[in-house]
């Protein structure tokens, strides 16, 4: 079930395009293509759904003839709900413009954005996940958003660092876009990956060497929770496949050797009886 306006009203944060007033209210006259198409937003994911914690990162793209036509809407950090950095299909987006109203202000636009995240109806942009690998993802949402989902320490092959265009966030551009629109929350959240000894490659928690007890943010308990300690993602996905092994009966594991076994079996069968038939 969506959860109500009232409730998500803490979860939004905006930034205005650079050399725009800070006090430039969310009003849909406020914005026109003269002063800045394109705006970031955070979300916060609100609590008792499988986003809680977590830190969302998006854009909206404003046409030139805004209010009376709706922006494209992406999110480009990883949520389970939606795929990263891909225009939306919304009633509040540019795939629907007859059904936009202009007096939708641009918080309206980013309440309805996390309505519908918190909802499973499905559309253009959207995906599926399980509750665990959305608990995950929002678990490793700050790590993602600063590093560029670890490429920070490990570029993708092909991929230049730059903070223009959203292509490259996609591909993973080292956190330099995030970087360079929210200088702050980057800096607050290698703050958060050095307190929690979270690995800037992997996402992962690094066990202490010293021994002393971790006391981990709402966050990194979290991905502790979800990655089973410092043992990491791998391990997580080979105990599960040995568990799904063990529930599987021996004639579904080894059906193709049986398989193989009776069509050998009915040959030699034939192929003795022929020859009985010819003698």
């Amino acid at each position: 079930m969506p959860i109500s306006r009232k409730a998500l009203l803490p979860t939004l944060q905006l930034i205005l395009p650079k050399q725009t007033s800070s006090s430039m209210a969310l009003d849909p006259m406020s914005l026109t293509k003269a002063n800045h198409p394109r705006w970031h937003y955070i979300l916060t994911g609100p609590p008792n759904t499988p986003y809680e914690g977590g830190q969302y990162w998006g854009s909206l793209m404003f046409p030139s003839d805004y209010p009376f036509a709706p922006p494209a809407i992406r999110m480009h950090t990883p949520s389970g709900r939606f795929q990263p950095s891909t225009r939306l299909c919304l009633s509040i987006s540019d795939f629907h413009p007859k059904s936009f109203n202009p007096a939708w202000s641009v918080s309206t636009i980013l309440i309805g954005l996390m309505s519908f995240m918190t909802s499973e109806e499905m559309t253009t942009g959207s995906m599926g996940a399980t509750e665990s690998e959305r608990r995950l993802l929002a678990a490793r949402s700050r790590w993602w958003n600063s590093t560029g989902g670890g490429s920070a320490t490990k570029p993708t092959p092909g991929v230049h660092p730059t903070s223009k265009g959203v292509g490259n966030i996609k591909a993973g551009d080292g956190g330099v876009k995030f970087r360079f629109e929210w200088p702050e929350v980057d800096a607050e959240n290698w703050e958060w990956v050095k307190e929690n000894r979270i690995d800037p490659a992997t996402g992962r928690i690094l066990p202490d060497a010293t021994g002393n007890t971790l006391h981990c943010s709402p966050e990194a308990a979290a991905l502790r929770r979800q990655l089973g300690g410092s043992a990491g993602v791998g391990n997580v996905v080979h105990e599960g496949r040995a568990a799904r092994d063990a529930g599987q009966s021996w004639l579904r594991r080894n059906k193709f050797w049986v398989a193989a076994g009776l069509v050998f079996t009915w040959v030699l069968l034939a192929r003795v009886f022929g020859e009985g038939l010819d003698l």
